[in-house]
């Protein structure tokens, strides 16, 4: 897939205006690697016609490379003013060439991510700049804005009126209770499933649930289950796979998926856990006064000293009454 088409498959996807540091930051090895090429095929079309007009001189004589080479003798000779090549260095080279300095590192190094995020963004600018372009065409009916500092897939004005129109006739948001939920997905796997069936599963009496699950049209009957009593049997329906976006029912996540899924997300809430419990600690001591821990501990022992004067007499009036009964 090529970087235009991930640059406006993210734009269309994302609910808010996509900055150009964010798709920067999510499309940098493509960007330099589109560039790399580009610069390839520029410099290959730019050998080309000097390729073909090197073929089209004439061989040149043969005295002329000795010519030439001469000519280069003198020409170096003339360059180390008589000193003999491979002659010693002078101290004064080998005294300023020295180790580079790590702040001189550092800064070449903030240097170069400077100049790559500069050339990654340049090139996603031409491209945003193309499928503007593009999309701005008239027989279109959205285009890209720059909308809060980013970009944003938006219906264009002139189409306003018909994207009304559609807009009043959706039907309201599929709002479902957690029964619901549990029901369906019941149904959903287990298809097609009786009433009671579905009740074992989920240890409880659902039969309110089937009602309104049939008044949404999520589910629909789907014949008589040949046993004893011939109870109904249920089964998902087209508007299902509509409001879920399925093709099929075959596309239901798998118990292998399921798993998966906790896993990750109960490793996630262990990592979670320490950390939490690092910034109570933090904030514990953060909030620690020495004036109110000793009044809280003064007042904690008053408590103390008289939850345990109260417990002793509750203690002798109760030896006193087992005694009184023991006379009588």
């Amino acid at each position: 897939m090529s970087l235009k088409a991930k640059l406006e498959a993210v734009i269309y996807a994302a609910e808010e205006p996509v900055t150009l540091a964010q798709l920067a930051g999510l499309f940098a090895d493509d960007a330099l690697e589109l560039k790399a090429e580009q610069e390839a095929a520029a410099q290959a079309q730019a050998e080309e016609p000097t390729a073909s007009e090197d073929a089209s001189l004439p061989f040149q004589n043969e005295n002329l490379p000795d010519l030439d080479a001469d000519a280069g003798q003198d020409t170096v000779a003339e360059d180390t003013g008589g000193q003999e090549p491979g002659g010693d260095t002078p101290e004064s080279a080998l005294e300023g060439a020295g180790a580079p300095d790590a702040s001189q590192e550092e800064a070449e190094a903030k240097r170069a991510a400077r100049l790559r995020d500069r050339e990654v963004r340049g090139v996603i600018k031409k491209l945003l700049d193309e499928l503007i372009a593009d999309y701005a065409v008239d027989g279109r009916g959205v285009e890209i804005r720059e909308i809060a500092g980013g970009y944003r897939m938006a219906t264009k004005p002139e189409c306003h009126d018909a994207v009304r129109l559609f807009i009043k006739g959706l039907k309201p948001p599929l709002k479902l209770s957690l029964p619901a939920l549990e029901t369906l997905a019941v149904i959903a796997y287990k298809q097609p499933v009786t009433a009671p069936e579905v009740n074992e599963i989920r240890g409880v009496d659902a039969s309110a649930v089937f009602g309104s699950l049939l008044a949404r049209k999520l589910i629909a009957t789907a014949g008589r289950k040949p046993v004893v009593g011939r109870p109904i049997l249920y089964k998902t329906t087209r508007e299902f796979l509509l409001r879920f976006g399925l093709k099929d029912v075959s596309e239901l996540p798998s118990m292998e998926e399921f798993e998966k899924m906790a896993a990750s997300e109960l490793e996630e809430m262990e990592i979670a856990e320490p950390e939490l419990a690092g910034g109570e600690a933090t904030e514990a001591a953060a909030e620690f006064n020495p004036d109110i821990s000793t009044e809280t501990n003064i007042e904690t022992n008053g408590n103390g000293a008289n939850h345990q004067s109260e417990t002793a007499t509750q203690s002798t009036q109760a030896a006193s009454n087992a005694s009184a009964s023991d006379a009588e």
